[in-house]
């Protein structure tokens, strides 16, 4: 269950600073589509964390588009 009270999805939900990105906004990395409807306790600032289902960590830097309605 995410801060927004819906279920993560992998391939669909991400972690956010709200501050930053606003909840349900539609972001675009590495030209896939992705849902902001979660904030982790360290996602602060310029992060981002994609939910997967069998986490292994990676860190990488990639340019994110926010796309808009």
């Amino acid at each position: 269950m995410t801060s927004t009270g819906v279920i993560a999805e992998e391939g669909k939900t991400i972690a956010v600073d709200p501050s930053i990105i606003p909840y349900g906004s539609t972001v675009l990395i590495d030209g896939k589509e992705y849902l902001a409807q979660d904030c982790g306790g360290t996602i602060k600032g310029n992060k981002i964390d994609i939910f997967s289902e069998y986490p292994k960590q990676e860190r990488y830097q990639v340019e994110i588009y926010i796309k808009r309605e």
